[in-house]
């Protein structure tokens, strides 16, 4: 996984976009353009490595899942947009299929595809600055969420309502729609998404860099669109993402982006699996569930909650809740208190809770998700409207209670809403707008001789937790579909998506069609795809 590196000041003020970039090697100067280099123009070059050189392999297993391995026949380590672009049009001209790697992983092999043969890496592509002309902040799309949290708090005092994984893409993540602790409170990161860069291909298969706004008059607007829960990977490459709250006014950078809490109180609660009975895991996901739909509207002392029901298998020793809420709330330890003992209401199984509090910065500096040994998985996801059915939670605890299943399996349940609801479905390419919470199955293992039965698990856990709707989350019920950054193959797959409901349907919803009007118009020739990427309209 990617580890952050330290970040350093330089450059000033450019005439033409008055950026400041930060964290660029110091050979590099800032500057404003929209089309060519938009943030940095690095001396370096391109760096080509092939299988022969010993880089190839830091560069092609730096994924999270060690099931999935590039093998390209080249990786292109670039440094600025003029080189993405002439890498993308050698690609184009030679046949060649392209892969794109940010600063991040992916969770499946959408990136790390055996058909690429070109991979172009953004991961030195991690510059952060502020743009006067813009007034919005700039990021490269190889930069990760831990150094852009980084960045923007140290220099600026801000931050982006993004994910809790630091080593996670920006890239990616952003695209996909991306979550995380401060959504309840300020929305989804793509609400504070104000323009993209993105390398595209047009018909006559001659690339180009295109700045897209989400400005009303901006022609190039729907290509902006798209990359607000479009997922990545298959429109084009974003070097440059540019980030303001749509309701921030002035020139001040410290008010243009939202401002995280100054500390946390965080609490982690544990229920033993050896004192649990299935009434109690019952209670204990019902009472959860309950909590979240009675309290998934904005404007409550719980904004800044965040949580995560760590329903693990009976191997992991214990069922988990854990909880962060903004520790200068003067009620901050009641509110976390009341909220355990919801969760706990009517449960017999003793339970402990620990607390600690912590700055705002290093808390989100933390990687919650190294798992060490345990690095081959498989994933699946789904949004929930309402509460799971107790049919449901049967079959969840029937397969993590299950003693002779050694995989570290089972589902977490992260908390959403809030904030989130206040937006229109169409508003972003991210439909999924009235969910309460968001699912995670997962299994983690080590051994690769054991993929297919781990694998099998996780599949047979979901075919029939769902089995009432086919074996998937169909949307606008109970559930609301999928989540692109949990990307799953298993949908296109009519063995194990048996609803007759399109997969691309469980991802985006009705906003589907528009999605593939963009890709008709900014990506006609098909030169960014992966297994689950939108395909062209007819």
């Amino acid at each position: 996984m990617a580890r952050l590196t330290r970040r350093g000041f330089l450059g000033t003020a450019t005439g033409v976009g008055g950026a400041v970039a930060l964290g660029a090697p110091a050979a590099q100067a800032a500057t404003g353009t929209d089309t060519g280099d938009s943030t940095v123009t690095p001396v370096a070059a391109t760096v080509t490595v092939g299988p022969s050189d010993p880089r190839y392999a830091d560069l092609t297993q730096r994924g999270y899942n060690a099931r999935f391995a590039a093998r390209p026949d080249a990786v292109r380590l670039v440094h600025s947009t003029r080189q993405v672009v002439a890498a993308v049009q050698e690609a184009v001209a030679a046949g060649a299929r392209i892969g794109v790697r940010g600063g991040g992983h992916c969770l499946d092999g959408l990136v790390d595809d055996p058909d690429v043969r070109i991979l172009i890496d953004l991961s030195e592509m991690n510059a952060i600055g502020y743009d006067e002309r813009r007034r919005a902040f700039s990021v490269q799309g190889g930069a990760t969420l831990g150094q852009v949290y980084r960045t923007l708090y140290l220099e600026w005092g801000v931050t982006i309502p993004a994910g809790d994984c630091p080593t996670v893409g920006v890239g990616g993540h952003v695209t996909g729609g991306g979550y995380g602790p401060l959504n309840r409170k300020y929305g989804s990161v793509v609400d504070h998404l104000y323009a993209v860069e993105v390398v595209c291909v047009d018909d006559s298969g001659t690339a180009r860099s295109v700045v897209a706004t989400r400005d009303a008059d901006d022609p190039n607007r729907e290509l902006w669109w798209a990359h607000t829960g479009g997922g990545g990977g298959q429109f084009g490459i974003v070097t440059t993402f540019w980030f303001r709250s749509p309701d921030a006014t002035g020139t001040d950078p410290a008010g243009l982006l939202p401002k995280p809490p100054r500390s946390l109180l965080k609490t982690s609660t544990s229920w033993p699996w050896t004192d649990l009975t299935e009434a109690d895991f019952t209670r204990i996901v019902r009472n959860h569930n309950a909590w979240h739909a009675a309290h998934n509207k904005p404007g409550t002392d719980y904004d800044t909650l965040n949580s995560a029901l760590l329903l693990y298998n009976r191997v992991q020793g214990a069922v988990a809740l854990t909880a962060q809420i903004d520790g200068s709330l003067t009620n901050s330890r009641d509110l976390l208190d009341s909220y355990i003992a919801a969760i706990a209401d009517g449960v017999s199984a003793p339970h402990t809770t620990t607390a600690h509090t912590t700055p705002w910065l290093k808390e989100s500096l933390k990687d919650h998700y190294d798992t060490g040994l345990y690095n081959r998985g498989k994933f699946k996801g789904a949004y929930l409207r309402r509460g799971w059915s107790d049919a449901q939670i049967a079959v969840l605890y029937r397969n993590v209670s299950d003693g002779t299943y050694q995989g570290h399996g089972g589902a977490i349940l992260f908390s959403y809403g809030a904030q989130v609801t206040t937006v229109a479905p169409g508003a972003t390419a991210l439909a999924q707008r009235d969910s309460m919470l968001k699912a995670n199955f997962l299994t983690y293992w080590t051994d690769p001789a054991e993929d297919d039965r781990h694998v099998a698990w996780l599949r047979a856990l979901y075919r029939d937790f769902y089995a009432a709707t086919g074996g998937v989350p169909l949307p606008d019920g109970d559930a609301d579909g999928s989540y692109i950054n949990y990307p799953d193959p298993d949908l296109t797959d009519p063995r194990w998506n048996t609803s007759g409901v399109p997969w691309q349907t469980l991802y985006w919803k009705g906003n589907y069609p528009r999605l593939q009007a963009v890709k008709k118009k900014w990506d006609p020739k098909n030169v960014f795809r992966h297994a689950l990427s939108v395909t062209a309209s007819s």
